[in-house]
Formats: structure tokens, sequence, C-alpha cells
């Protein structure tokens, strides 16, 4: 069988079919099932590796990275989404050849005693920023700051969700659905994700014209870790108290994080309120499992993960063939609005 004739059934180029043989990373996942579909039916078998014309892929040197989780207790089961993410894009995309390690130290002052032992090539850092002493200790191995609670200040290169889009992406989308007067609703303020988030929000919100309430809950207290601090769901019946005394009643809300908006919605429907007759909501997260438990559906704000996971990673191994570059590179990751359709598809 030739690649053309595979090509007019698979409906791609012969160009598509030979990248699918050759390098098969680089064809999109639903053009690639179809050309293996048609393969296998017809018993088609590509000559081998040292026979094929055109490209051939070359494996990059496998890399010994960490991924440092600064404040948090060793073996911690929530913290697998890293390597969960991770092991998602290898199973895909052969270039990403990493040997993980996954390191913890209870506080920012803790330097991980296994970055030396370990004979890492590089190291992902996130959670609570790092020390000084430890940024000073790390200098020599490549490091790139992961996800958010960076400060301004923060020394290294760093790849993060885009924050402000998200509060941005928000106000735009309550706006739409008709919303005059809207309400931001949060505990932790003071965590760096939802301070941009929620300024971004305010923002965007004033220059369309609504009517902005602010109902948030009390600060994380000092020095304790995000990784570790569990979602304060007394502070749900307070918020959504605040929300029914709003004048102008506030009928578009936006929550900037989702781990407390199971608790938040259950105040509401408590009270009496209803999504669709007394409120509609969105969201600046997108976690499924949350999502799932929800008693509605709401609108979401999907970070992205799977793509800042790959962020992450290949800005990270460029660091460590580029050492000698200088200067911090910045890295942000746009968020896409997910429907209360699609969301609850997501969901299932």
């Amino acid at each position: 069988m030739l690649i053309t004739e595979i090509a007019h059934k698979a409906r791609v180029s012969p160009a598509t079919v030979s990248r699918a043989i050759n390098q098969p990373q680089l064809v999109a996942a639903d053009s690639l099932a179809r050309i293996r579909a048609v393969m296998q039916q017809h018993n088609y078998v590509p000559a081998p590796l040292n026979r094929r014309r055109g490209p051939k892929a070359h494996l990059p040197e496998q890399r010994r990275i960490g991924v440092w989780f600064v404040g948090a207790k060793a073996n911690n089961p929530s913290l697998n989404w890293f390597q969960d993410q991770l092991l998602q894009v290898q199973s895909t995309d052969p270039r990403y050849r990493v040997d993980l390690r996954v390191l913890f130290s209870n506080t920012p002052g803790e330097l991980p005693r296994t970055i030396a032992s370990e004979q890492l090539d590089g190291v992902i850092v996130q959670g609570m920023e790092p020390s000084a002493e430890c940024l000073a200790q790390l200098r020599v191995t490549p490091n790139v700051w992961f996800m958010t609670r960076r400060s301004p200040a923060y020394p290294g290169d760093y790849v993060e969700p885009d924050n402000e889009e998200n509060g941005r992406l928000a106000a735009e989308y309550l706006k739409e659905r008709g919303h005059k007067s809207v309400a931001l609703i949060s505990t932790d303020p003071d965590y760096s994700a939802i301070v941009q988030r929620i300024a971004a929000f305010v923002a965007r919100a004033g220059e369309l014209g609504l009517t902005v309430h602010s109902m948030l809950g009390k600060a994380n207290p000092g020095g304790t870790s995000y990784l570790e601090i569990a979602p304060l769901h007394g502070e749900s019946g307070t918020l959504a108290r605040g929300l029914m005394d709003c004048t102008p009643k506030a009928t578009g809300l936006y929550l900037p994080v989702d781990h407390f908006c199971g608790s938040f919605f259950r105040a509401l429907r408590e009270a009496g309120k209803k999504p669709g007759r007394d409120f509609e909501a969105i969201l600046g997260n997108y976690n499924p499992v949350i999502y799932h438990n929800l008693d509605h559906s709401p609108a979401a704000i999907d970070i992205n993960l799977p793509m800042l996971v790959r962020k992450v990673v290949d800005h990270l191994l460029w660091r460590i063939e580029n050492p000698e570059v200088r200067g911090r590179i910045g890295i942000t990751v746009s968020p896409r609005l997910l429907t209360p359709e699609a969301a609850h598809g997501l969901a299932k």
C-alpha cells in the first residue's frame, strides 16, 4: 500500500502520513488516530527505521530534574498532580525524556539535601518562595519558578498562568451574559494569584460599566503554606450573607479560585438562592474533581495546566542547555473560557 493511498483514506496529506511514521509527535492527535486506523485496517507496516526516507526522529538526552514543593510535607498525595501531568505529556511526546524526582521542604528556609545527592540537571520550584539563602545555594543549578506566589523581586525565570487575563475574561463573560451588578468572592485574598485576578476583574468590570461588590474572606495566616492549608469552609456562610446584603443586588459572581465554591454554593442554596434564577457564577479555576461535585454547572476558566507543565519543562530544559544566558525570563500561559456546557462535559 502506498503512502498516497493511506493519505487519501485518512483525509490527510502524504507529508502528514510521512510525519506520522517518522515523527508522530508532530502530528495532531485526531489525524494520527485516523492514519494509524487505516494502516491497521490494511496491515501496513512501515519499513525499518534505517531504510525509511525522510527525516528521522532524534530523541534528546534524558535529563534528571526535580520538582521542589516548598512548604510541603513529604509524600503528600495531593501533590502528585505534577507527576500525573508530566506522565500524560510523556505518553504523547517522546521528546520529554525526563527522569523526575519530587522534593519537599517544610519551610522556605530549608533546602532539600537530595538536590545535591540526586545530581539533578535542573529544578522546578513550586509552592512558597524559597528564602534568599536557599536561592543563593540553588544558583549553581538551573531552576525555574512554576505557577503562583512568586514575589515581584523573585530573581529567577518563571512560568505561570496569566492571572490578569483570567480576571478580564470573567468580567467580560458576565457582561456578555447581561449582568450589571457583579460580585467577586474569595477566601485567601492575599494569595498572589487571587490578588492579580481580583485587580484585573475590578479594572475590566469598571471599564465595562459594571457595579462591583467585593466579598473577601480572611487572609491566610502568615507563614502558612498554601500547599498545606485546608479551605476555610466556615467562611462561606459569612461570604454568602455579605452577598445577599449587596445593593444593588449582585447577580453575576466571580470566584477567582474554586477550592471553597462547593461550600459557598451550598450556603447560597440553604439561604434559598438558586443558580440561574438568583445568580450566575464563573470560576477562576477548573478542577474536574471539584467541579463534578458541585450542585450546578457554572462557567469556568481553565488555567491550561497541561500546557503550563509543558512550558515549564521546556524552559527548564532550555535553561539547562543555555546557562550562560543572562537576565530573567518570564512566560505566562493564557487560560481558556469554558461555558457551563463545556465545563460539565469535561467533568464527566
